[in-house]
């Protein structure tokens, strides 16, 4: 016999998470994101309630939502959240980085939205970027710097676990030294 998972029943039944968000303080500086949602899974049915409610008090009730279908599996057209429903669309146009919530009574957010996978380090490089009130840098800019940065600090620990490896000899800035023979060349 084979068990079955009622998706639903688990979800109520589950404590919510508290969505992982930073935004953007208010100022009179206006940038291209109002801050970043880094999201726990790609299922928007999950995640949205947590955001919504995180939002509410600050923002607003938000009443819907758009994305890019090229980073999101399943795209609802409609996700309960606390008393109310959030209108779920999707642009291919749209940065695929990036959420757009719209409040029928207080406007237009913009969110960097981070891979669930990212390493905590470089999420919470990308969360402080994205907050940054008046930046000019956009969702796809700042992932492009990370992608560099995080390619960087990858091939910097692979130096390092390479010279530890090869018995940490160093190699002096000013070449060899008089009776000694560097292994680097």
């Amino acid at each position: 016999m084979t068990p079955t998972i009622d998706r639903a029943a688990s979800r109520v039944l589950a404590p919510a998470l508290p969505a992982r968000l930073s935004l953007t303080p208010k100022t009179a500086l206006a940038g291209q994101l109002d801050g970043a949602w880094w999201p726990r899974s790609r299922d928007l049915d999950a995640e949205l309630p947590a955001l919504a409610d995180a939002l509410d008090e600050p923002w607003g009730r938000m009443t819907h939502v758009t994305v890019n279908p090229t980073r999101w599996p399943v795209i609802p057209h409609k996700v309960p959240v606390a008393g109310h429903t959030v209108h779920v669309g999707w642009f291919t146009e749209q940065d695929p980085d990036k959420l757009i919530l719209l409040s029928g009574t207080v406007g237009r957010w913009d969110l960097l939205v981070i891979p669930p996978d990212t390493q905590p380090a470089a999420a919470a490089r990308l969360m402080a970027a994205a907050a940054i009130p008046g930046s000019v840098l956009t969702a796809r800019a700042l992932m492009a710097a990370e992608a560099a940065i995080g390619g960087g600090m990858r091939d910097a620990r692979s130096r390092v676990e390479d010279w530890e490896s090869e018995g940490g000899a160093c190699m002096s800035p000013f070449g060899d030294l008089p009776g000694r023979r560097s292994t680097w060349r």
